[in-house]
């Protein structure tokens, strides 16, 4: 996909719509459990970015929210802001977001490739941010916090099933929005979407 295609108006849009909809994500309640890590809908708008726009909008938007925030926009969870959040212990959790958005999107992509995007798809695509964000979230724990990985483990295992949970939730947003919008998303991986390709057809 070109520059001109990937910096096209819809794409940057849905982009920014889906950045702010992760930082609207932060001002529902949420509760503080061990080590400052918030429970929040967070991972429900990661996940959701990633199986309606695909790999790499869905990242973008991910990465977008996380560089407003480093900025020093309190859009993180419990309103905070800045780069001492990411170099705190739940950086790694805010990083391992955009790797687990484009995987989730890539997954949804090559899902709807062999079979259309059915509810169970939609789950099992969004279940893969899981180990995603625990994989970079955790060492980067251990490391601040000098737990060892067994014990940071043990500690994000409540979050675990939350995460599952929220899967589900965004799976069944994504269901319903591939419903009203199901050009949505390309089908496959390196194809433009039908916006692209219309814009394409009348440049």
């Amino acid at each position: 996909m070109s520059s001109r295609h990937i910096l096209s108006g819809p794409n940057i849009a849905l982009i920014a719509v889906f950045a702010a909809f992760i930082a609207a994500s932060t001002l529902v309640p949420e509760v503080t459990l061990a080590f400052g890590v918030p429970f929040s809908l967070q991972t429900l708008a990661v996940v959701l970015a990633g199986l309606c726009l695909g790999p790499w909008r869905g990242a973008a938007a991910v990465t977008l929210y996380v560089v407003v925030g480093a900025a020093g926009l309190p859009i993180y969870a419990n309103n905070a802001a800045g780069l001492a959040i990411l170099a705190g212990p739940t950086g790694g959790f805010l990083v391992g977001f955009i790797p687990a958005a484009w995987l989730v999107g890539y997954v949804a992509v090559l899902v709807r490739k062999r079979i259309r995007l059915s509810l169970p798809a939609l789950i099992i695509a969004g279940l893969v941010s899981i180990p995603v964000v625990y994989a970079v979230g955790i060492p980067w724990l251990s490391q601040i916090t000098g737990l060892t990985l067994g014990q940071a483990t043990v500690a994000m295992s409540p979050f675990m099933i939350g995460d599952a949970i929220k899967v589900v939730i965004a799976a069944s947003l994504a269901s319903i929005i591939h419903r009203a919008y199901p050009q949505l998303m390309p089908a496959n991986p390196v194809q433009k979407t039908a916006v692209d390709v219309e814009e394409a057809a009348t440049a």
